[in-house]
């Protein structure tokens, strides 16, 4: 199911058909970086369930990214349900295979969705929670008209991992909430 077009890319559902694209970058483990971790196969199809899930119980979730000149799976951007101290949010999250890197799809797929989000989906706020580490991704969100909101730190997979808290509001403003 097609959820969103922009100029170069197109943003569906992802399929059962997509799990080697998927695999390209979820079991890549520079891609994978921020996790300090590349997915196992197994892992790969529970995180593609999870869409699944995803788009029959919130409605949103983690897209597949088509690059419309060549019909190519080359990343995943959408919003999810995710916690951080103190409430649940809408994040716009993203990922992409390392050959696309750099050439401003991250941005492109990101952007679309904050105004999917703020149009169509009606809400006041959306967040990137954004690994300390991971410059690019941050990078990302301040094209995306984001500001540092808050800083909290995830447990995964037996690692602290300081995370900064992005947000972006519909009329525009960011005001600063107490770090986490």
């Amino acid at each position: 199911m097609n959820i969103l077009e922009t100029e170069r890319l197109l943003l569906r559902e992802f399929e059962k058909d997509d799990f080697n694209d998927l695999c390209l970058m979820l079991c890549d483990r520079e891609v994978m970086y921020a996790y300090e971790h590349a997915f196992s196969l197994q892992e790969a199809r529970a995180w593609l369930e999870k869409q699944f899930a995803r788009y029959q119980n919130d409605g949103i979730g983690l897209w597949a990214v088509i690059l419309k000149e060549t019909g190519e799976l080359i990343g995943q951007c959408g919003l999810t349900l995710q916690e951080i101290p103190g409430k649940t949010v809408t994040e716009v999250g993203y990922l992409f295979r390392k050959k696309f890197w750099h050439k401003g799809f991250a941005t492109e797929a990101a952007v679309a969705c904050k105004q999917y989000a703020f149009q169509s989906l009606g809400l006041s706020e959306v967040y990137s929670i954004i690994r300390e580490n991971n410059l690019p991704s941050q990078n990302v969100a301040k094209r995306n008209g984001m500001r540092e909101t808050g800083r909290f730190t995830k447990h995964y997979y037996g690692m602290d991992m300081p995370h900064i808290v992005f947000r972006a509001r519909k009329d525009g403003v960011a005001n600063a909430e107490p770090n986490g």
